[in-house]
Order: C-alpha cells, then structure tokens, then sequence
C-alpha cells in the first residue's frame, strides 16, 4: 500500500437529528453505491483549504532508533507506551493500556476526576507474545467503568518512584443535537513525516476530542523478519497524544504480520495483544470489527482485512454490521 496520511477534522452538526424511520436494513450493494457516490463528490467539490500545512511528497525513512521520539521512559520498569480508547458502548468506560519492559509490575489503575478527592482502582489483566526471535515486554489492559459524561479524569499506571500520571475527557452523553469533533488519521508509521504529522494535530488548536485511527500503525512489517521492536517505538512514539485522549484503532493490511515462511501463520499477533477495543460490548465476535456511540455518532469499525487466512470471519462480521 503507498503511504499515505490523512489529517482531518469530522465535526458532528449541533442540528444532525435522526429519524427512526431511517432505520432501515442496509445492503452491500448500497453501501457500495454511498461509497461511489461519496467519491464522485470528491472529485468535483472544493472543501476549501483549512491548514497551510502540506506534507512532503518524497519518500521519507523511519526515524533512528535513537531519536528523541522514541525515548523510554526513565526508571526502572517504567510505564511505557501508554494510550487509551474506549472501554464500553456508551463512552462511560476506557481501556487503558501500557507496557512494562523488566517485569509486570501493577496491574492496577489508580483514577479519579478532577477536583474530586475520591480515589479509584481498577484493575486489569497482563498479555505477552512470541513472535519470530521477538519476545514482548509484559502488555497491560484495564478497563475503567461506570465514569460520568463530560468529566475530566486523571489516572496514574506504575510502581512508587516510576508512577506516570495522565488525564482524559469523558464524551458528552450519546444523543442526536450533541456536538463533538473527531481527528483522523491513517497510514502513520514513524518517518519524520510522521512526527510531523502528529505534531501538527497536537498543537492544532481545534484538534479532535477522540482521533479514529484508520489502520497502519507502525508499518513493523516492513522490516525483515516483521521487527516487532518497531511496534515498541511507535508505541512509546504515540504516547503524547494517545494517553490523553481515545484512539478508536482499526486494523489495516499492515497489522496484518501473517508470515508462515517464518512461523508466524496467526494474522494480526502483534496488533491484537497490544490494541485491546470493546468488541464484546457491541457484541462482537472478534476485535477486528465492533460497534460504539459517542455523544451524537455511531461509529462501526470495519477492518477488510479481517478474514485473511480464516473465511469463516465473513458471516459474523456481516451479521453485525446488518444489525447496527
């Protein structure tokens, strides 16, 4: 796939009101025709211009290993690689996520919201994997539940002197009349575009409340023997914006890491340990596809790539997008 990002902003209309009628059964054939009918528009409406920013059109290599970007944390066994996303239907949850590289350390989070002395923990579970001649750190989930809408939040991850602190907003409350404004990104990998990119959307002072990321993260497949260490780079890389605020992930060719002439014939290992989504509150079978509501959207997350190597993913996959 040729490298490409996307950078733009999806504000949902404070007077976008849907009707029940509307609720109609969906087909393939009309989503292809939407599809066309939305890229024909493309090509003949003018957005405008919203940035002076333009990205390079030559070909950029990834950062060295040693960049500032990818710095660990200091201390022993620090909290790397922290990010959130959504952690139920609703948006009254979050799933936070981290890595430990020298031992598993706490499984817990410690949250609470802001300007409350009421402290909370949850606690979560801790995954690792082989892949090739790669061993991963020890990976951390947590689902934090039952939050209020429209809340500001801190929650801490770590041990005593390596405790790392970080804060998140809740979404408003899901209904049809409530604004709420999306970052967009995809294809990211970690070239100095790259940096540039997520620096762009950081500092942009209307940037997204939630970013939908979607698919190619960290382009490690691109690497002989699929070098999983470039998972633990674009992780630590991500962290200044993805700890703060949710990325809803999808997965793309790219997270794909199906390589059996070197064992490795489970697709997508890498991606599904450490991007832990709530597919099991949309009713899912499999977290490369799942349903959620944020304040006034419905967002399905679709990933074609999902029945590489396994077909019988097809009527599970079409049977949810039917009923949402």
């Amino acid at each position: 796939m040729v490298e490409m990002v996307y950078e733009n902003f999806i504000r949902v209309p404070e007077n976008w009101k849907r009707s029940r009628r509307a609720k109609t059964e969906r087909r393939w054939d009309s989503l292809l025709f939407v599809a066309c009918l939305i890229l024909s528009c493309a090509e003949i409406v003018n957005g405008g211009i919203t940035s002076s920013y333009v990205r390079d059109a030559d070909f950029s290599l990834d950062m060295p290993l040693d960049s500032d970007v990818f710095r660990v944390p200091p201390g022993y066994n620090a909290p790397q690689q922290v990010h959130i996303t959504q952690g139920d239907h609703e948006g009254k949850g979050v799933i936070v996520s981290w890595v430990t590289q020298d031992e598993p350390g706490s499984k817990t989070v410690l949250y609470w919201a802001e300007n409350s002395g009421l402290k909370k923990l949850a606690e979560g579970f801790i995954l690792t994997y082989k892949y090739y001649n790669y061993t991963s750190g020890y990976i951390h989930h947590c689902t934090i539940e039952d939050l209020e809408f429209d809340t500001k939040y801190y929650y801490e991850v770590g041990i005593g002197n390596t405790t790392r602190q970080f804060w998140f907003l809740t979404p408003p409350k899901p209904g049809p009349d409530v604004p709420y404004t999306f970052g967009l990104i995809g294809d990211l990998g970690q070239t100095s575009d790259s940096n540039r990119t997520l620096t762009h959307y950081e500092l942009n002072p209307a940037k997204g409340q939630t970013l939908l990321f979607v698919g190619d993260l960290s382009y490690a497949n691109d690497y002989p023997f699929h070098d999983n260490t470039r998972w633990d780079t674009w992780g630590r890389f991500v962290e200044r914006v993805a700890a703060y605020q949710p990325w809803i992930w999808t997965a793309g060719n790219h997270e794909i890491d199906y390589a059996p002439e070197i064992g490795e014939s489970k697709p997508f290992k890498p991606y599904t340990h450490r991007y832990h989504v709530p597919y099991i509150a949309s009713g899912s079978t499999s977290s490369l596809w799942y349903s959620i509501k944020r304040a006034s959207t419905y967002i399905i997350v679709m990933s074609s790539y999902s029945a590489y190597g396994n077909f019988s993913f097809l009527v599970p996959f079409y049977t949810l997008l039917k009923r949402d």
